[in-house]
């Protein structure tokens, strides 16, 4: 089947590009459109990928899924190649954000924030390479988690080879969440994840925030009942520079072919040609620093439960202000750096004082330990419910 034009659901605003039923009758599900799907072509949300054959299985995940009940009945729309973090997308259509449609949905997994802010489905599963599930998931208001790394199986998701990327869900509570984990991680333990966590200890990462999003984060946590001390962290920069050197010699390894094609937006070609220059020093540089930091959030969380921080330093820009140049680059600066270092974080969204919008909440625990990660989110999200 050819898909040499946008495919595009109407009255999703452009959050998903197709609808379909697989499964039972459990709850809904769109799958990123980098996921393959048996029988249908998996295009990166790409015009150079539009002619892509059927897939010929499902990907681990939607296996999962589909084994458990899920129903699977729409695919999302993303940010080019997954290479991007406003959610502009200029072949399929750019998802609307439900929070503020002025404003971007954030990327890569911008339809499957979308879908799940808009109530189009009760849970999407996008993809975080660089924080492209807990960066939309803060635009939108809704609550995403990227598991440890390697913890949910990436057979079937594109890039085919990464050292950063994770796959994870989308929800509006922490109690779908949940569920989905206990679908799609071996060994997940639903148990753990709902046990009691009004006692806890975290480390509130120094970083810089705006202060409406500094002040909800703070709100938050002194309503959490948690005790926390201040934490600075010393690779938390270089790590965020470490991970976009990975990101774009492993994005480079895995799209570059499609270069001079005419097919790729003006942004990802010019983008993906600039990857090209990475150079092998720069990579190994840049795994230097992933031991360092590795080690860094590894000893942090040794007499801690978790590391608590904003998801994003700011709030979304504006589809405008980007279109005319505004830099949305630091906006991934609290959240790549878990990428380099493989540790599980959730993206909690959160008030902000004197305004419509919500901001995120990052919690960020140790290697394996998605299941307590999950328990304080949910504890955190019932207080918050109480608060309101």
């Amino acid at each position: 089947m050819s898909h040499t034009s946008p495919r595009t659901v109407p009255g999703t605003g452009n959050a998903l590009l197709s609808r379909f039923h697989l499964g039972g009758s459990g709850p809904t599900v769109a799958i990123k459109d980098c996921i393959d799907i048996a029988g249908q072509p998996t295009c990166g949300g790409s015009a150079a990928l539009a002619d892509a054959p059927p897939a010929t299985a499902h990907a681990d995940v939607v296996r999962k899924l589909l084994d458990a009940g899920w129903q699977i009945t729409a695919r999302a729309n993303m940010h080019e190649l997954a290479y991007g973090m406003t959610g502009i997308n200029d072949w399929n259509g750019t998802a609307v954000n439900p929070q503020d449609a002025s404003r971007m949905t954030g990327g890569s997994s911008s339809g499957s924030a979308s879908a799940v802010g808009a109530g189009l489905v009760d849970v999407s599963i996008g993809s975080d390479t660089g924080g492209s599930i807990r960066l939309p998931a803060a635009c939108c208001g809704v609550i995403g988690f990227k598991p440890t790394f390697g913890r949910v199986s990436r057979a079937g998701a594109y890039p085919a080879v990464s050292s950063l990327d994770c796959v994870g869900p989308f929800a509006r509570s922490m109690d779908l969440i949940i569920s989905a984990m206990a679908s799609i991680a071996p060994g997940f333990d639903r148990a753990a994840a709902t046990a009691a966590a009004a006692q806890a200890r975290v480390k509130l990462v120094t970083v810089q925030a705006d202060p409406g999003i500094a002040q909800a984060v703070a709100a938050a946590f002194a309503a959490s009942g948690w005790t926390g001390d201040a934490w600075p962290p010393q690779y938390m920069q270089p790590a965020f520079e470490a991970g976009m050197t990975l990101i774009n010699r492993e994005t480079h390894d895995a799209f570059g072919h499609l270069l001079g094609l005419g097919k790729l937006g003006a942004d990802i070609e010019k983008r993906l040609a600039a990857a090209a220059a990475t150079t092998d020093e720069a990579v190994a540089q840049a795994e230097a620093v992933r031991a360092a930091f590795s080690a860094e959030v590894d000893a942090a969380l040794t007499d801690a439960d978790a590391l608590l921080l904003p998801t994003l330093p700011s709030l979304p820009p504006t589809l405008e202000a980007i279109r005319q140049g505004a830099s949305v680059l630091m906006l991934s600066s609290l959240v790549r750096p878990f990428n380099l270092s493989g540790h599980p974080a959730l993206s909690i969204p959160v008030a902000i004082a004197g305004s419509p919008l919500k901001a995120g909440l990052q919690l960020v625990g140790r290697k394996g330990d998605d299941e307590r990660i999950c328990a304080l989110g949910l504890h955190l999200e019932q207080v918050l419910k109480q608060r309101q």
